[in-house]
């Protein structure tokens, strides 16, 4: 769930939304676990499956719409270091003006194209590049698929905070991930042509559709860090494959604004993953930034497979070279 800006066709409504990149993969960088997470995709690639990711919540339109989302994405490592990944959503609308109906059906289908250009693994560091395509024509208007292509290119990091020096111990389970995307629509602009119902004549409607810089952030304080890195506190054993999190994910038109304005959106949503050996489950709170962001707090949650732990020789082995060793987010120094 690239970050993505997303119109839907209801009459009367032009929902500016903050839709979410369904992310993949997790990432091992020295002591430090790089979870999924659900607003921005994480810094590594691995072979991983989302399903499901749910979410709920109330657009930033007037009269709001309820929008529920169901997605998968599924990522497959070509090598140790690229992997390509699928994603699709089924989208159900509610209007709140009962005088309006609903809608539902897939949004355009989108593929992402990810190589880890460098990580390093005593300072708990790692960069990937990556290409978003979201394919136009491929999802069903009613919910505001588009039917051009969307072109995004991706920067993705990961920093953690293991190497401070001792007497910031405490600190050191703390990282921090980004992405940083530009979203290039295929077409500039679309012109729809209709009809007056009062007079009569001819109407033609100019929607621009503008170029987006994604963005966003995460802060993460890993409870398996702190117990196989740091110090173990004896803590049940629950509370130990917890990761609390903070997400920013936010998206500001910066070309081509001539109807959409330049207003940044976006939420922010704190959340938990609990992490196990080969899945984790992840629940966040989404929070508006601003009245064009939505109208209410809504939820987002997922369940997220590690392919390449579940079967480190059969799926989850990249497609050419052999079998990575898979490593634990528990393991020890």
């Amino acid at each position: 769930m690239s970050t993505r800006l997303w119109r839907a066709s209801l009459p009367g409504l032009a929902i500016m939304l903050v839709p979410f990149n369904q992310s993949v993969a997790h990432e091992i960088v020295g002591n430090r676990f790089f979870p999924a997470t659900l607003g921005i995709d994480d810094p590594g690639v691995n072979d991983e499956l989302s399903l499901p990711t749910v979410d709920s919540f109330k657009t930033g339109d007037d009269p709001p719409v309820r929008q529920r989302d169901v997605s998968s994405e599924f990522s497959k490592r070509i090598t140790e270091d690229f992997a390509i990944s699928f994603g699709s959503t089924y989208t159900f609308l509610g209007p709140m003006d009962p005088t309006v109906a609903g809608a539902n059906g897939f949004q355009n289908l989108d593929t992402t194209f990810k190589y880890r250009v460098y990580k390093n693994p005593e300072h708990e560091f790692v960069m990937s590049v990556g290409v978003s395509i979201e394919w136009g024509g491929t999802g069903a208007k009613e919910v505001g698929a588009e039917a051009f292509n969307t072109y995004i290119p991706n920067i993705y990091f990961g920093k953690g905070l293991g190497d401070l020096p001792d007497t910031l111990s405490w600190i050191r389970p703390v990282a921090i991930t980004g992405q940083v995307g530009y979203a290039i629509p295929a077409r500039n602009f679309t012109t729809t042509f209709g009809i007056d119902p009062d007079t009569g004549n001819q109407t033609v409607d100019t929607e621009f559709h503008p170029r987006v810089l994604n963005w966003g952030a995460t802060i993460q304080y890993s409870m398996p860090y702190l117990k196989s890195a740091v110090i173990d506190l004896g803590l049940p054993e629950f509370i130990n494959h917890l990761i609390p999190l903070v997400e920013a994910t936010l998206q500001t038109p910066v070309a081509n604004t001539l109807t959409s304005g330049t207003t940044t959106t976006g939420t922010i949503n704190p959340g938990v993953i609990w992490v196990g050996s080969t899945f984790q489950v992840a629940v966040e709170a989404l929070i508006p930034i601003n009245r064009q962001s939505g109208t209410n707090v809504g939820v987002i949650a997922q369940l997220h497979l590690y392919l390449d732990d579940i079967d480190p020789r059969g799926i989850g082995k990249p497609i050419f070279g052999g079998p990575v060793q898979p490593a634990s987010p528990f393991a020890r120094n």
